[in-house]
């Protein structure tokens, strides 16, 4: 416990060094010394950090959503599992985005903004994607170039499906399931020795960040930024630690201070499957979840539960509109709540990808989609503190699951924190 306590101090400390540094940084003429630290050694090491942690999202997500299921053993028991998290991601996700256009409406960040004198360039925009071809590549023509492209829906479903296999299978399979619980021990060992990178890189990442964003950049948008991260607060207040302790019956600080190693390193990444070996780890050890439902909930939610995408796509709508003066009726704010929730299963959690999705939920309501242009100068900002929101979810949706069906310690939950 006390080597745990002892990286999150690092962690912290290497987010607030590197804040602190990157604004410092910020201020000073371009010049070849500065332009080496931000794009050398920073990009270098921040860069280390981040592959690390992807280089083991693929196998980690496989294996340790076959060995969840695995475990749960009884099929009757994972389709309970299976429908109480569905239920939970999809449910949050609607109140998020719901909660995003209530807040814009109220606040009206785009009022007095001049569209002309920010949109000086216009971003490459992915083409969109009907929800019917989303749903028809969850299952992939090739296992194997799904792994190898990273696509985080298909392998789910892969995972999915060849452990209820093995399950079904029985004792015939055991030595395919020793083999992959074999993986999973050197899976989550290669985790904790990579963990070391941890500080380092969160100094690296943040000081680039704010070198290069700086305060003055993004004070024509303060207003939306404001918004974005207001509306994410109040929806991890109001529907995560209300749902921690009304249905839980558990104390949402304590929640907090177990669960800040995985947000830290959220933040720092802005990436969902990025973070998911940290969350993993921080869920079992610090929450008292057990493997086989943290193995099961947390992949799961790094791919399809992203309540803060939808918040900050449902801010930038109304943004955008307020901008071009473009009038939104109740009928577009339900098709955006609709399309927002939708396009959450299929946004990959890794930095970024939020801007993507964004321009379909532009055109579902026939808003242009160079507004992207807007707001992209301060999105990595947004990213960082929307990911930790959406990691957030995911950990408590997984809390409640392992509650509800008895593979939750409370003892452990409870002491992480009287240790600190």
């Amino acid at each position: 416990m006390e080597q745990k306590n002892s990286l999150t101090r690092r962690i912290l400390t290497g987010l607030a060094l590197g804040a602190g540094t990157g604004l410092a940084m910020s201020y000073l003429p371009s010049c070849n010394l500065r332009d080496l630290w931000l794009s050398g050694l920073f990009d270098l090491v921040g860069g280390l950090f981040i592959n690390s942690i992807r280089m083991l999202v693929v196998p980690l997500v496989f294996v340790s959503l076959f060995c969840g299921i695995n475990s749960l053993g009884d099929i009757s028991r994972l389709g309970r599992i299976g429908g109480k998290t569905m239920a939970f991601y999809l449910l949050t996700t609607g109140l998020a985005i719901t909660l995003a256009l209530i807040v814009s409406v109220v606040v009206q960040p785009g009022q007095g903004l001049n569209m002309a004198e920010l949109s000086k360039h216009e971003p490459t925009i992915a083409s969109r994607q009907s929800m019917v071809k989303t749903l028809q590549n969850i299952i992939p023509n090739n296992p194997v170039a799904a792994m190898a492209e990273g696509n985080m829906l298909q392998i789910i479903f892969v995972a999915l499906l060849t452990g209820i296999s093995a399950t079904l299978v029985g004792g015939r399979a055991k030595p395919v399931v020793d083999l992959f619980e074999s993986a999973n021990a050197v899976i989550m060992k290669m985790v904790m020795l990579l963990m070391h990178l941890a500080p380092y890189g969160v100094f690296a990442l943040i000081a680039k960040t704010f070198a290069t964003v700086g305060l003055d950049a993004m004070m024509p948008l303060l207003k939306y930024t404001l918004t974005v991260l207001f509306a994410l607060l109040l929806h991890m207040t109001l529907i995560y630690m209300g749902a921690l302790k009304l249905i839980g019956r558990l104390n949402p600080l304590k929640f907090f201070r177990n669960f800040l190693p995985a947000m830290s390193v959220g933040f720092s990444t802005a990436s969902s499957n990025s973070t998911l070996p940290v969350t993993i780890e921080t869920v079992e050890m610090r929450c008292g979840v057990s493997g086989s439902v943290a193995s099961f909930c947390l992949p799961l939610g790094a791919t399809i539960n992203m309540d803060g995408t939808a918040i900050m796509q449902g801010v930038a709508v109304v943004f955008i509109a307020q901008v071009y003066g473009i009038p939104l009726p109740l009928s577009s704010f339900l098709t955006v709540i609709l399309t927002a929730t939708m396009a959450s299963i299929g946004t990959a959690g890794v930095p970024g990808v939020g801007l993507i999705t964004l321009s379909m939920v532009l055109e579902s309501v026939n808003l242009p989609v160079e507004g992207i242009a807007l707001i992209i100068g301060v999105d990595r900002i947004l990213d960082m503190a929307r990911t930790v929101t959406n990691i957030t979810g995911d950990a408590v949706c997984t809390i409640l699951v392992a509650k509800s069906e008895g593979e939750f310690d409370a003892t452990v939950y409870n002491a992480n924190n009287s240790s600190e």
